[in-house]
């Protein structure tokens, strides 16, 4: 009697259970805007590209979006790969300076400071 109990138990209990594709967060990319003093860009317009020749060029972002007041932008759902940011604002840029990001950990918020100047 005890082991059908406990076999009920085990059996309820991990009937909820979802496979492990189902359980997968989305990649996202959180970048933050600081200028060379280490302050916050508000503002800021950020881009993002998945090659060298588009970021070059300023064509084919993937997404463009501004910073909050704490200087971030996440772009939600992108590829587990490594991007290249443009962030502009004022006439100051990132050109130089943390242009391209390491491969994403899929299924993380990967977070990426640039500076402008």
């Amino acid at each position: 009697m005890r082991v059908l109990a406990l076999f009920t138990v085990l059996f309820i209990g991990t009937s909820s259970f979802q496979p492990a594709e189902a359980q997968i967060l989305p990649t996202k990319l959180r970048i933050t805007v600081i200028d060379g003093l280490g302050n916050f860009v508000e503002g800021a317009s950020v881009s993002i590209y998945e090659t060298e020749k588009d970021y070059l060029a300023s064509q084919n972002a993937i997404a463009t979006l501004k910073t909050d007041k704490k200087g971030r932008v996440t772009f939600s759902d992108v590829k587990p790969i490594s991007y290249f940011v443009e962030a502009k604002f004022e006439g100051m840029n990132n050109n130089g300076e943390g242009v391209k990001t390491s491969e994403l950990a899929e299924g993380r918020i990967n977070k990426v400071n640039t500076v402008i100047e």
